[in-house]
């Protein structure tokens, strides 16, 4: 398949499926019970994960950061930012065959190579990678976001990465709006010092854990709990994430949001 014909067709599938009737009913909480320890250790542990995604475990800890998600089964997740799908298959196999993860991106940066894998062997993962200005998420029709390492680049502009400008506070409030009440958002992302979060995040990838707060604050959500699993006292904050010194052992903030309900 061509590259354009992909896009048109990922294009085509997000127009569908991020449309409200795509909302599935949720049930009782003994429909859609806790993901348990033991799911969560079988997602890590799923033999179909490739091998360059089991080197990152050590340095990323899913399975703390999984626990910390409070995700159900049967949930509906956006994973913003998806890239190769790391966090997308571990997410499937943690929701469940009845829940489904939207795999979400920009359409110039898809990779059919790489989503093979994933896709093989996680039917309940739908890959949608539109233009990065194209990414809304229909009202009420998720349990939960997950952004990881991705959260900062909604500050980031960049032509050769296909990264438009974007209206941050339009972004959060359409997350609020596309979340049930009650819905979550899970945010994991590298730390940086208080400074304008566009020169931040275009110097160092990176954002300030005060900035994100005020910006879910300001759209409705409430924060309701952080975790320090991936904190490090050795980063000093001050180089790019992708310096050799600091590369996947940055010090990253993990936080959990909710939406009233």
């Amino acid at each position: 398949m061509s590259s354009l014909h992909l896009t048109r067709s990922l294009m085509a599938v997000a127009l569908i499926a991020l449309t409200p009737a795509m909302a599935a009913a949720k049930g009782s909480g003994d429909d859609h019970p806790a993901v348990s320890p033991a799911q969560i250790a079988a997602a890590v542990a799923d033999s179909t994960r490739e091998a360059d995604n089991r080197a990152l475990d050590e340095g990323r800890k899913p399975a703390a950061v999984l626990a910390f998600a409070k995700l159900r089964r049967g949930d509906v997740v956006a994973d913003w930012g998806a890239g190769a799908g790391y966090y997308s298959e571990l997410l499937a196999d943690a929701v469940g065959p009845k829940g489904v993860v939207y795999a979400i991106g920009i359409a110039a940066n898809y990779h059919a190579d790489a989503w093979a894998p994933v896709l093989a062997h996680h039917a309940n993962v739908r890959p949608l990678f539109v233009p990065g200005d194209a990414q809304a998420l229909a009202p009420n029709s998720l349990d939960a976001i997950f952004a990881h390492l991705e959260y900062h680049d909604l500050y980031w502009t960049s032509a050769k990465y296909h990264y438009p400008t974007r209206d941050v506070d339009a972004v959060v409030r359409n997350w609020f709006a596309a979340l049930r009440p009650g819905g979550r958002v899970i945010v994991v992302d590298h730390a940086a010092l208080g400074a304008d979060p566009r020169e931040t995040v275009e110097k160092f990838h990176r954002i300030d854990p005060a900035r994100v707060k005020a910006d879910f604050a300001r759209a409705g959500f409430v924060l309701e709990e952080e975790s320090a699993v991936l904190h490090r006292d050795d980063d000093p904050h001050t180089v790019p994430v992708f310096d050799a010194s600091v590369r996947g052992h940055t010090d990253r903030f993990v936080l959990r949001f909710v939406k009233p309900s």
